[in-house]
């Protein structure tokens, strides 16, 4: 089954939450109106709700409850994208101009600011103090991989472990706890919610890593931004901490991110790029995604048999296959 057949079965949920994503950042102010959904029109894999309503099918799937997490979530991960184009310089994203390319950096980080808190006004729906504390805790722990992203840019001296503890913060904890609190806010047993974690932690885990690979192997009409944007603003991926350990590589590689970093001409991204390619790292990257998605498999396996179960597992293989 391909991931549009999945969403396929979950089209009339997930149209109902298109429409609470546009009406729940509506406000008085036309400008930040105008702002706010310029990413949401600019579409997306809408991958955290998709993962929220499978996690309700483990307990009382009722979806005027589920919005109120389904809904937060994807607003959380627009306006960190928000945040992050204007951190990365970005002009584009999804293909399109980003907010702080169309508009200005200070319209765009307040237009973050507003969208996070119309997530989190949504979220006050539910009444479970647990629904509050996990997000609440999410959202630093988030912040503080954004902060550990920048001051990690050009530092090529990064391990394995610390890149992973970044990605943990940055990009798995928000997957993890849209499996998670699907299952919350539908009332399934805590140890349900507990393995619809885990999967969603090591899912997440293979998305970034993937991302990492696809920055450096994609083409910009399939991911929406020019190949080797992570190392043009200094971002060290894993890809290229496996090649900066290669022995023959290493220096070669060092005086070309230097090059990068200094804005020098030549194009020194591409060079970059095809050095990363003859190496190890690009092979040893995918290594490790398939290693994080087989352990989602595994969480999977110890949940209840049903389509939802049969869903996960799919979207799992399709997020550490995807060339988009």
């Amino acid at each position: 089954m391909k991931l549009m057949d999945i969403f396929g079965t979950l089209k009339k949920d997930m149209d109902f939450i298109e429409r609470q994503l546009y009406r729940s950042i509506e406000g008085d102010e036309a400008l930040l109106n105008e702002t706010s959904l310029h990413l949401l029109k600019a579409g997306g894999k809408r991958l955290r709700p998709v993962f929220v309503l499978l996690g309700g099918k483990f307990g009382t799937y009722d979806l005027d409850r589920l919005q109120y997490v389904a809904v937060p979530l994807e607003l959380i991960h627009s306006a960190s994208l928000v945040h992050d184009d204007v951190i990365d310089d970005a002009g584009t994203r999804r293909g399109k101009p980003t907010v702080k390319a169309k508009w200005d950096n200070k319209i765009a980080m307040y237009t973050g600011d507003y969208i996070y808190a119309r997530a989190l006004m949504l979220a006050t729906q539910l009444p479970e103090p647990e629904v509050h504390q996990i997000l609440s805790k999410a959202l630093v722990q988030m912040s503080i991989g954004e902060m550990e992203q920048i001051r990690d840019f050009f530092n090529n001296d990064q391990t394995v472990r610390h890149y992973l503890l970044r990605i943990r913060r940055k990009t798995a904890l928000l997957i993890a706890i849209s499996c998670q609190l699907g299952a919350v806010a539908a009332g399934a047993p805590r140890h349900i919610s507990s393995l619809l974690y885990r999967y969603g932690y090591n899912v997440g885990m293979a998305f970034q890593i993937r991302d990492d690979l696809l920055d450096l192997c994609g083409t910009e009409k399939s991911i929406g931004k020019p190949p080797g944007s992570d190392m043009r603003q200094g971002n060290i991926t894993l890809p290229v901490i496996y090649t900066l350990e290669d022995a023959k590589l290493r220096e070669p590689l060092l005086r070309t991110i230097g090059k990068i970093r200094r804005g020098e001409d030549g194009n020194p991204v591409a060079a970059a790029i095809e050095m990363i390619k003859a190496g190890p790292g690009i092979a040893r990257a995918e290594q490790l995604a398939e290693t994080f998605t087989n352990k989602a498999l595994s969480a999977l396996e110890q949940l209840p048999e049903g389509k939802a179960r049969t869903h996960l597992k799919e979207i799992a293989l399709f997020v550490n296959k995807r060339s988009y």
